[in-house]
């Protein structure tokens, strides 16, 4: 989708989810998507849960560092 067009569709997700105070489940591997949305967080890893948390929280996550940008542990 165009910038402009996955803009609208974060304000229509927000929109609905407070308007009707849902909640929602997105798979979605645009990140910036993602963290604008997400009150919480399940990362995969080959498919099976690598941690869950708060947006924040997995942005500097070691875990999820090391899984999809090969950083070691520290």
């Amino acid at each position: 989708m165009a910038r402009a067009d996955t803009e609208n569709t974060i304000q229509l997700l927000k929109d609905i989810r407070t308007s009707r105070g849902i909640t929602m489940a997105i798979i979605e591997h645009d990140m910036n998507v993602v963290f604008s949305l997400a009150e919480r967080i399940t990362v995969l890893a080959q498919g099976t849960p690598l941690v869950e948390d708060t947006p924040d929280n997995i942005k500097g996550h070691p875990k999820v560092r090391e899984a999809y940008l090969g950083e070691a542990q520290v």
